[in-house]
């Protein structure tokens, strides 16, 4: 068996018909079906029944796939980081969670370019979730977010912790109250609009975020809703259909319309990480650490200073 033969099955098996595995891999059908008749011989399996419609894999052809496309997966990701060694870029692509951006982040770059004004950044708006394959695709060099991961190809340090506050709309009884309680939330709409999920141990723990935080001091919020993003969920506290929890850099959003307080538990953060690969640390990114810890300096922000291997 050969590598053409099996992009040739994961291309049928994930188009569940051949005339559409024909566009994905601008091979003919008659090459496809030779491909793939080729493997199922070199198996001595067949892996796809070829009588439905759709295509539907045999057991053993599901079986097969499930192993082999996370490993044509990786592959790809060894020749794409093989070929950027080669033609290392000369620009440092940063990608950003947008909660990041209403923090220090501006501030930061601004301190990069002050200390190596050769330097050119490229920005991009880009989840924490989506940064790991951005990473690995070459899109970006390094990424700030406020999620771990749990990938053999990355590794990320933990640049700090920052206090969420409550964002309440200006006529709710508790937006001039002072510091409050995650008890005090309870029975209120809770938005939430985290896209990426916390890596837990258990799956019987809840993964999304802000829920997760609640569960820790043993509190459901009675009501909740979910949206797309962190702006979406900030427009509906102005309009007053609910209440979401912050990184305290986003305080100065919608302060027209919405009133941000603290919360008294010390251990309701969101952190951010600072994530890159293991195997190809951008020249600059040292630059980059230095500068966010000149701004973290200059702010009085607790860090402890760490890099890259």
């Amino acid at each position: 068996m050969d590598l053409k033969q099996l992009s040739a099955f994961v291309a049928i098996a994930e188009s569940k018909s051949f005339s559409a595995a024909v566009v994905t891999t601008g091979l003919s059908q008659p090459s496809l079906s030779r491909l793939l008749k080729q493997l199922e011989i070199d198996l001595g399996v067949e892996l796809i029944d070829r009588y439905h419609r759709p295509l539907q894999l045999t057991d053993a052809g599901q079986f097969f796939y499930d192993k082999i496309s996370s490993l044509l997966t990786e592959l790809d990701t060894v020749i794409s980081m093989t070929q950027r060694l080669s033609s290392p870029s000369m620009a440092l692509n940063i990608g950003f969670v947008p909660s990041v951006l209403y923090g220090l982040l501006p501030e930061i770059i601004a301190e990069l370019k002050r200390g190596r004004p050769d330097i050119e950044v490229n920005l991009k708006d880009i989840s924490s979730y989506q940064q790991i394959e951005a990473l690995k695709s070459g899109e970006i060099d390094i990424g700030f977010g406020r999620f771990a991961h749990l990938d053999p190809w990355i590794q990320q340090i933990l640049l700090r912790h920052e206090r969420y506050v409550v964002a309440l709309p200006k006529d709710h009884l508790l937006a001039h109250g002072g510091e409050l309680r995650l008890l005090d939330l309870a029975n209120n709409r809770l938005i939430l609009y985290h896209q990426t999920r916390l890596s837990l141990p258990s799956p019987a723990i809840t993964t999304e975020p802000l829920l997760h935080l609640f569960a820790q001091h043993g509190i459901s919020p009675v009501m909740t809703t979910t949206v797309s993003d962190l702006q979406v969920a900030l427009g509906l506290v102005a309009a007053g259909e609910g209440i979401t929890l912050v990184p305290a850099s986003l305080k100065t959003v919608r302060t027209e319309q919405i009133s941000y307080q603290r919360l008294v538990h010390e251990n309701a953060t969101s952190p951010i990480y600072l994530h890159t690969l293991k195997d190809i640390v951008h020249p600059k990114i040292a630059d980059l650490l230095q500068a966010t810890y000149a701004v973290y300096e200059r702010r009085g922000i607790t860090y402890r200073r760490q890099s890259f291997l």
